[in-house]
Order: structure tokens, then C-alpha cells, then sequence
């Protein structure tokens, strides 16, 4: 088992933590009470300090009435409350961020996700995985509507991403906390931190967890929500890729219209030689006109970019690189 972890809380205090539970939950009154006695049951079996974290994302119903209550009778609760509905990103990343646990482990508030499977994905951790990552082999969802959707979008992301995993929308996973903490996230990009993750040397395992039929509440999920995911996928990628160097990506792109605008141009003064006709009017020229300017504004774009994020970086004061372990280099 890994060492407690001592840190500070919001008071000054010190406080021992090992694992940090995150509930995004937004309108999920009847589910609450249910969740958290299976939770801190849970978490008690495992004999470490742990603390949970409700996020109310701005609901309309006694949600932060049954969080606060929770808080009341045991002092290891902490609770944050939006002041509107920000998205579940939103919500987990509140959470990631008041987390003093070693290891943090989000789990939706609709009691899909299984308590009980914490153990498991912490003893993945403790083998030295940085990302223990939820898998529901058998889903209690509609296949048509839920299931088959989320399998197709796993296919695409593990293409896209490199990172083959069978369940990016599974909430309940295990990361290590400065992995999480050394993002931000933003959109509906919460699915893609393991993604994040393996961009930056982090170990990723495949953990079978339950998954059960939901009993009170309605579904958030949406097929609508599969475009937005979609457009975040593209970011994602570009940022993996290019984030430290967009020039690259900006410069290839503008070579290759530069290109483009030579072969017109070659083919225009072929025909002029060969064949007399006029320069100007010969709709190639103009084809390679427009190539080469759009080139060479795609290239101004991408040094703009690289002085964009080099600003970032030093601005922020950070690094390209993520450290595992040293040695010596206090």
C-alpha cells in the first residue's frame, strides 16, 4: 500500500487522505441517500482515509439538501455547490481540484457505478498503474440507444486517440492525483483523461466493474451529446499532438498548398512555352495565386500559435516534460 498522503485543508489544518471520491451529481435526490451509505461502507472495508466530494451541478431539486445533510454527520464529506448547471466536466473537475487523496476515483450519483468495485481498481493502483480505468462488460442500458452508441464512440476515440480502451464513458476509474490534477478540462472532455494521461507516460490498466440498471431519476445521457464529444475529440488530438509545437502541424498543412501553387505554376509556364497562351488569364496561374497566399497565411497562423503556446508555457511557469520519480533534486 502506498504512504498516506499529510496535506493541508481549506482551514490550514493538516489532514490525512489517501483516497478522494468524487460525486458529480446534478438532480439526483432519490439516489443520493442510497449511494452514500453503500460509499462510506465502501470505503470502511478498505481500512484507509478517504473523504468524498459531492459536486451539486446547479440542481433543481433536494440534492445539496441531502449533500449537506451527509456533511453534517461525518466531517470526512466535503461538498461544493455551482450556482447553475455547468456539465458534468465541470463538476468532476471541482471535485479533482478540492481533492487532497493520493489516489481520486469519481462514480456517477445514479448508483450505475458499483461501490464496491473501489477495492479493485486501488489494488490495480497499488501495482503501479497511474490509471485504473472502468470497464461495464455487461451494461443495464438500452442497447439502441445508449450501449451501441458508446461502443461505436469507444472505437472512434481509441482510433483517434491511440489509446485503445472498451469503456472512455465509464466514470468510475482510479487516478493517480497529480496525474488529474495537471489538466484542466473544459467542454465534455472528462471522458478523454486517460487519453490525456497516456500523453504524458502515464500507465493505464482495464478494470471489470459492475453496472446496474438505474432505479430513481432520469438519464442525462443524450445522442445529441455525441457531436459535442465528437468536436472535443478533434481538440483533444490536435492538443496531444501538437499542443508544444503547432507549427507543425500549421507548416505541413501550408508546404503542402505551396506546393499546390508550384505545380499550377509550373504547368502555366509550360503552356505559355509550349503553346503560347497568355499568363494571366489562364485559370491555373490564378489556382496557384490563391494556393500560394492561402499558404502562406496557414504558416503566419501556425508561428502565431507557436508563440501562443510558448507564452502559455512560460507564463505558467510550465513544463513539457512530466516527471515519474527523481532522485536527488530537491
Amino acid at each position: 500500500m502506498d504512504p498516506v498522503v499529510t496535506r493541508r485543508d481549506e482551514e490550514g489544518e493538516a489532514c490525512e487522505c489517501d483516497v478522494s471520491i468524487v460525486v458529480p451529481a446534478y438532480n439526483e435526490c432519490e439516489s443520493l441517500p442510497h449511494l452514500h451509505q453503500a460509499l462510506v461502507g465502501a470505503l470502511e472495508a478498505l481500512g484507509r482515509p478517504w473523504e468524498i466530494i459531492y459536486c451539486d451541478d446547479g440542481s433543481t431539486d433536494e440534492s445539496y439538501e441531502r449533500m449537506a445533510s451527509f456533511a453534517v454527520d461525518e466531517p470526512r464529506v466535503r461538498v461544493i455547490r455551482f450556482r447553475r448547471n455547468f456539465g458534468q466536466t465541470a463538476a468532476m473537475s471541482a471535485g479533482f481540484d478540492h481533492a487532497n487523496g493520493d489516489v481520486i476515483i469519481p462514480i456517477d450519483a445514479d448508483l450505475q457505478n458499483d461501490p464496491q468495485d473501489i477495492g479493485r481498481l486501488l489494488e490495480r493502483i497499488d501495482e503501479g498503474y497511474d490509471v485504473a480505468s472502468g470497464w461495464r462488460v455487461r451494461r443495464r442500458d438500452s442497447l439502441l440507444s445508449v450501449t451501441l452508441p458508446s461502443r461505436v464512440g469507444n472505437w472512434i476515440i481509441g482510433g483517434v486517440t491511440g489509446v485503445k480502451l472498451h469503456d472512455y464513458g465509464c466514470t468510475l476509474t482510479a487516478y493517480r492525483r497529480e496525474i488529474v490534477q495537471s489538466f484542466r478540462l473544459y467542454g465534455e472532455m472528462h471522458r478523454f483523461l486517460p487519453a490525456w494521461a497516456a500523453s504524458v507516460g502515464a500507465t493505464i490498466c482495464e478494470v471489470e466493474v459492475n453496472h446496474h440498471a438505474r432505479k430513481w431519476g432520469t438519464s442525462k445521457y443524450s445522442v445529441a451529446k455525441a457531436w459535442r464529444v465528437l468536436l472535443d475529440l478533434m481538440t483533444v488530438r490536435f492538443l496531444i499532438a501538437y499542443s508544444t509545437k503547432p507549427l507543425y502541424f500549421f507548416g505541413r498543412l501550408g508546404w503542402r498548398f505551396m506546393m499546390g501553387a508550384g505545380a499550377a505554376w509550373t504547368w502555366t509556364i509550360i503552356k505559355k512555352v509550349k503553346w503560347g497562351e497568355p499568363l494571366y488569364t489562364d485559370p491555373f496561374f490564378l489556382a496557384g495565386v490563391f494556393l500560394g497566399l492561402a499558404g502562406l497565411q496557414i504558416v503566419l497562423i501556425g508561428l502565431l500559435a507557436e508563440l501562443n503556446m510558448r507564452t502559455y508555457f512560460e507564463s505558467q511557469d510550465k513544463r513539457i516534460y512530466s516527471i515519474r520519480d527523481s532522485i536527488h533534486l530537491e
